[in-house]
């Protein structure tokens, strides 16, 4: 029993392998959550990500960092500063990560809520 369990874990992190570091770390912080969804609109600079977010740009730079060591995201000179932006493949591993341990479940929660009677939808019974 001990070994299929060994055998699906393995499988169903078989698409983070390629990844240097644990994304999940990574994104167990809020403002790098924060760097992320901003990161989700195009390339920024530290100073333009400082900008939106409530820290300073010696701390964006070091959850960037950690972003980056987790292969969430890149980064590439242009001028005298830095642009990062969202790692494609790395984010692909997450979602088909994801995807692996929930498969449908999402979907069909989503589908017994919408169906369910409007006095079970509330909680009144």
């Amino acid at each position: 029993m001990a070994v299929t369990m060994i055998e699906t874990s393995t499988s169903v992190e078989a698409p983070l392998a390629a990844l240097s570091g644990d994304p999940f770390d990574a994104l167990g912080d809020p403002n790098r959550r924060a760097i992320v969804e901003l990161l989700g609109g195009g390339d920024r600079s530290v100073q333009e990500l400082a900008n939106e977010l409530p820290i300073s740009r010696p701390a964006v730079s070091r959850h960037l960092r950690l972003l980056k060591e987790a292969g969430l995201v890149t980064d590439r000179a242009e001028g005298t500063r830095r642009l990062y932006r969202l790692h494609d493949e790395g984010i692909e591993a997450v979602r088909d990560y994801l995807e692996q341990v929930w498969g449908d479940a999402a979907a069909r929660f989503r589908l017994l809520a919408e169906n369910l009677p409007e006095d079970d939808a509330r909680g009144d019974r």
